[in-house]
């Protein structure tokens, strides 16, 4: 069954929460690297998601704040949906 976007972006948020690299977080999500790629750089660019290590061998993500705050929201709502 196909994952809605806000599970998806659920599914990120939740992995990120914990300092994690990249490709830990694709596999704990479990997407392929483009459809992944694509929700980390958009995640990251609306300040969801922060690189806190950027290391040349290893770029480490985390959830921020405001990540976090959208998450217990999108948790909230699916509850709410699924009633």
């Amino acid at each position: 069954m196909k994952r809605s976007r806000t599970e998806v972006i659920i599914a990120i948020l939740k992995a990120a929460k914990e300092e994690a690299c990249k490709t830990r977080l694709m596999y704990t999500v479990n997407m392929n690297l483009a459809s992944f790629n694509k929700y980390l750089r958009e995640l990251t660019e609306r300040g969801l998601i922060a690189i806190v290590n950027d290391s040349p061998d290893k770029m480490m993500y985390k959830t921020t704040e405001r990540g976090k705050n959208l998450l217990q929201l999108l948790e909230e709502a699916e509850k709410f949906v699924s009633l």
